[in-house]
């Protein structure tokens, strides 16, 4: 009776023991593929739409105090010819050269900035888009400008 009791506390025992079976862990490795794959499919149009919120923040905001600053103590803006350059270096001549007062942006080297494909900013003055300023813009993912994926400051 002792030894039968035995027994059945250690296959109550072995009950209580529960493992995952094969067909488990599988099904939770489908899943997590899944997922993965899901996410890697995904993963450039969610780079692409923080690309053009960068663009967008770095034309509209970004560069608006800067290009105020140079029109401040130039008299105003920048010509198209002059362009983005003249807001990190001095013109070399000219009646302005003695009131500018930059660098008004900071880059690195000296080097003008560029938006997230690689491609130069765009600068106009004066603008076509908008006539009584500078047009600024990004050529964005196509890298054409005056196409429909421009990002501007219109």
């Amino acid at each position: 009776m002792l030894n039968c009791s035995i027994k059945m506390k250690h296959a109550s025992a072995r009950s209580n023991l529960r493992a995952f079976t094969l067909l488990e862990i599988l099904i939770v490795v489908a899943l997590v593929g899944l997922l993965a794959g899901l996410v890697v499919s995904n993963m450039d149009n969610i780079f692409g739409q923080s690309q053009a919120a960068m663009a967008r923040l770095y034309v509209q905001d970004s560069l608006k105090t800067p290009l105020m600053r140079y029109r401040m103590d130039m008299g105003g803006y920048p010509s198209t010819a002059e362009g983005l350059a003249s807001l990190v270096s001095a013109p070399n001549s000219g009646s302005g050269a003695g009131r500018w007062r930059g660098p008004y942006i900071e880059t690195p080297g000296g080097r003008l900035p560029v938006d997230p494909w690689g491609e130069p900013y765009v600068y106009r003055y004066p603008g076509t888009k908008n006539p009584g300023g500078y047009d600024l813009f990004s050529k964005g993912p196509d890298k054409v400008a005056e196409s429909d994926d421009d990002i501007g400051n219109w």
